[in-house]
């Protein structure tokens, strides 16, 4: 079975996309099938491309973000994807809530799948400045490697 991925931040703009892009990148990188998305638990800003900043700071890395689209997360993605992973604990309790009773994703948090990180969150860098959105950047990088190894591993 292919492996499917969606990563969820509260408005799909800033964290998420930047999660999705990291692991987009990283499973390339590995040749690692799998597809993969990203969602907010909020609506506000679905059909929304990412903040400028998020963007910016993804093209200074090499990686182009500006054709993501914002969308609200569904009860349908529970049974679409394999992995939800949220950006932060109150995310995750939001999934939670949210997860149906037929449910086949299993949830966690983005920096489960760093070692050393487990439990923390990865930092909101929406109301910051751009140093924030590299951090932010670096740690969902850091979560991407380690979950690209977990799942090519149960592949393999």
């Amino acid at each position: 079975m292919t492996p499917s991925v969606l990563f969820v931040c509260l408005g799909n703009i800033c964290r998420s996309p930047l999660a999705e892009a990291a692991f987009r990148a990283e499973a390339q990188r590995v040749r690692l099938d799998v597809e993969i998305d990203s969602a907010g638990t909020g609506g506000w800003h679905a059909g929304d491309p990412p903040d400028r900043r998020a963007q910016a700071t993804a093209l200074r890395h090499g990686i182009d973000i500006s054709g993501y689209r914002g969308r609200q997360v569904t009860t349908a993605d529970f049974r679409r994807f394999t992995h939800i992973v949220a950006l932060d604990e109150q995310n995750l309790r939001d999934l939670k809530k949210l997860k149906p009773a037929d449910a086949t994703a299993s949830l966690s948090l983005m920096l489960d799948h760093a070692p050393g990180r487990e439990g923390q969150a990865v930092a909101d860098p929406y109301y910051g400045d751009d140093a924030g959105f590299e951090t932010t950047l670096a740690d969902v990088s850091a979560g991407a490697v380690g979950l690209v190894q977990a799942l090519r591993a149960r592949v393999a």
